[in-house]
């Protein structure tokens, strides 16, 4: 036997087997690093994976009508939506029962808020019954279908309690049908009619527009970084602070500047007749349209686009065009072939970044686009704030953030990811 064998295993210090020793100090060093980025994670968490889990399960929570009306949706089970005729007595005395609670509560309204979003005018049957069932003998009254019909003929309606049946499980997908101009119809997914499309629309102008406006960027902020690349530090440092001086003006102010420069009265059409280019009864229409959209937010987000391309400008050697040159490249060759290939990466880097901050901008299509010219976030935002119908603002936002990872992804494809950089 050897002499390692005999004597057993190595001790540590403390008397303990080294090895085991050696995986406790290791699992401590794995702790202080996970402490460390511990606030990071935390803050990670809470202001950007919890949203995103929230509005993913916005868009296909339905619990409202199942809570709500617990009764009538039991109920409803046997009753066949296709028949053309409304529900039985039992259903309109599951409804009186459930709607005197809900009233009760006062959350009546909110259910009705919610199947409004799908059957325009439950709303307001909801309100009316609420205040008249508060005073009846769900007992000994009735017979309620009559009493129902008598608040408002609404509730006669094949079409409203097929919404309810249709809407009263806990999950649903009629959000991301809605979002993709579709409804829930008896026979199951359908689609809208024509004159109610507009979301598919709205996600192809989108896309459209935010490519028109990374293109623009490109096509503008190229040459300026370039002349900040190849000039001396000291005045690409002073050129450089033209660049961020938009940062130092708020967004609002920038954009109603594009509004007063742009109208058919504005300082670009006033400039133009001036000189004699266009007529002053045939001014060019530049606002509330996409051309406005484009010019704006290209003035915003040409800075975005600028810094990573002369961040990577700054590292090409120039000593490569000049060796280029003396093997007898022409200077269109020597660029083409030797720079515009480094600075590619650059191009990259500001293409991604500009594309993501454009596909979700609503302020300015909203000030300068009109109704042509905006963008499926201002329906978003619109949903959110005014109509309240978060569940269809939700799937919309998962729709887009899907499409964003694709586009992502495929650009990950074609050009590689690890292509782009910073500097």
């Amino acid at each position: 036997m050897s002499d390692t064998a005999k004597s057993g295993p190595v001790l540590a210090a403390d008397g303990t087997p080294l090895k085991r020793s050696l995986a406790r100090a290791l699992r401590m060093q794995k702790m202080r690093a996970l402490m460390l980025i511990a606030p990071l994670l935390i803050f990670v968490l809470v202001t950007f994976i919890l949203p995103i889990a929230d509005m993913l399960f916005r868009s296909v929570e339905n619990q409202i009508v199942s809570d709500t009306l617990p009764r009538t949706v039991v109920a409803l089970e046997d009753w066949d939506a296709t028949s053309g005729e409304t529900p039985g007595e039992a259903v309109f005395k599951a409804m009186a029962a459930d709607l005197q609670e809900a009233a009760a509560a006062k959350i009546h309204t909110r259910v009705g808020s919610r199947l409004n979003y799908e059957t325009p005018g439950i709303s307001s049957l909801f309100r009316k019954a609420g205040r008249k069932v508060k005073k009846w003998d769900v007992e000994g009254d009735g017979p309620f279908k009559e009493m129902f019909l008598e608040v408002d003929d609404g509730w006669g309606d094949p079409d409203v309690w097929r919404t309810i049946q249709t809407y009263s499980p806990r999950l649903t997908n009629g959000y991301f049908l809605n979002a993709a101009d579709m409804q829930k119809g008896p026979d199951g997914p359908e689609m809208r009619p024509e004159n109610e499309r507009i979301y598919w629309v709205l996600f192809q102008r989108t896309l459209f527009m935010s490519l028109v406006i990374t293109a623009s960027c490109i096509l503008l902020g190229y040459p300026v970084a370039w002349i900040l690349a190849n000039l001396p530090s000291r005045t690409a440092n002073l050129l450089m602070i033209l660049v961020l001086l938009p940062f130092w003006t708020s967004l609002l102010v920038r954009t109603s500047a594009w509004k007063v420069m742009l109208q058919q009265q504005g300082v670009i059409n006033d400039t133009l007749v001036w000189l004699g280019l266009v007529a002053d009864d045939a001014r060019l229409v530049m606002i509330n349209n996409q051309f406005g959209t484009i010019v704006a937010m290209t003035h915003i987000l040409l800075p975005f686009m600028i810094l990573p391309m002369y961040s990577v400008m700054q590292t090409i050697n120039p000593s490569y065009l000049r060796a280029a040159k003396s093997l007898g490249a022409t200077n269109w060759t020597a660029f083409w072939r030797v720079y515009f290939p480094q600075s590619v990466p650059g191009i990259g880097a500001g293409s991604i970044l500009v594309f993501i901050l454009a596909i979700g901008y609503y302020i300015t299509p909203e000030l300068v686009g009109g109704t042509k010219g905006v963008f499926i976030s201002n329906r978003i935002a619109f949903h959110i704030s005014s109509s309240l119908n978060w569940g269809l603002a939700a799937a919309l936002g998962t729709i887009l953030l899907v499409v964003v990872l694709i586009l992502y992804w495929a650009y990950d494809k074609i050009v590689g990811i690890d292509n782009v950089k910073l500097g």
